[in-house]
């Protein structure tokens, strides 16, 4: 099938659809913007859909009394803690027999954990930067040195830039560990790569082309995500060869960790032109200042046409 095509045609055959949004995650905001503007494209469509703020809420609706009350989700929860992006409500939505859109439970969990991420991707010689994983209380400076600074620390397991600090100085490091530790589980000391920093949306089995972010300011932190308006956004971000390398590495990256559906693939690209992967998001944003918006828009496929073939992806059958 070609890119940005239907292979639905009337709204009526998606039933009802619930946009689940929200919950309870560091990301809750960010997730309830992208919601909104899913919804609203989903009713411009002519689909019947309604918002459900977290998970509580989801179960609560698909087990009433009356029966069920939605044949499919739209999942936009960022996150995890409460957001939809760290296996759990996928593995309730297929103990409940119900379709959704974005990864399955393996893919969703692994891809959530950075460091388990990390060492997938090694095993299969996809280029990552260097890291060391540590638990609370463990020696972040000797973690530094056996790196060599400068380093990134961050919680393994949040996105949007939360909590992310980069650190020159062994001076910058308490402080780092005493912001990432805000969130639970393990803090990853990775490499800090210099260089441009890109993304590549997957949608399907397509990669979009890919975007070079250009921040105002010194790095692209939660700011220049969702605030700031002098962000500039490159896309494509290559051309020729390096836009095919990109592409085909993210998508490797991607079904490496058992991803599907739709997605997108993060990485930085050093001075000397190597691209190094960093992340993936199986639930990426749908703001105003969202990136795989923008990609496909590179290809012809505006937000409304978007929300409609991620939906599409929540009709294919799960691998098992």
């Amino acid at each position: 099938m070609t890119f940005g095509t239907h292979r639905i045609r009337d709204p009526r055959e998606f039933g009802r659809v619930a946009v689940l949004m929200g919950g309870t995650s560091s990301e809750r905001e960010v997730s309830l913007d992208s919601g909104r503007n899913v919804l609203e494209a989903l009713l411009r469509r002519g689909v019947e859909a309604a918002a459900v703020d977290g998970i509580p809420e989801l179960v609560r609706q698909l087990t009433a009394p009356e029966g069920r009350r939605f044949d499919r989700v739209f999942n936009i929860l960022h996150g995890h803690h409460g957001g939809g992006e760290d296996g759990v409500v996928q593995g309730l939505l297929e103990a409940l027999g119900v379709p959704y859109t974005g990864s399955g439970v393996l893919g969703s969990a692994l891809s959530m954990d950075k460091i388990r991420t990390k060492q997938v991707w090694l095993s299969l010689g996809l280029p990552t930067p260097g890291y060391v994983s540590l638990e609370r209380g463990d020696d972040v400076v000797a973690a530094a040195h056996k790196l060599g600074l400068p380093v990134i620390v961050k919680p393994a397991c949040e996105g949007s830039s939360v909590g992310v600090t980069r650190c020159f100085r062994d001076t910058d490091l308490p402080a780092a560990v005493e912001l990432a530790a805000r969130y639970p589980g393990p803090l990853l000391v990775e490499q800090l790569i210099e260089g441009d920093e890109y993304t590549v949306g997957i949608l399907g089995v397509d990669a979009l082309p890919s975007i070079r972010i250009v921040p105002a300011g010194e790095y692209y932190d939660y700011h220049a995500k969702y605030v700031a308006e002098d962000t500039q956004y490159l896309c494509p971000g290559a051309s020729g060869a390096a836009e095919q390398e990109f592409g085909s590495l993210a998508l490797a990256a991607f079904l490496a960790v058992d991803c599907s559906g739709w997605g997108r693939v993060d990485f930085m690209r050093d001075r000397a032109g190597k691209p190094w992967l960093l992340e993936v998001n199986t639930a990426p944003g749908m703001t105003s200042h969202s990136l795989v918006p923008k990609a496909a828009r590179q290809r012809g496929v505006e937000f409304d046409d978007l929300v409609w073939l991620v939906l599409e992806t929540s009709l294919e059958p799960r691998r098992s």
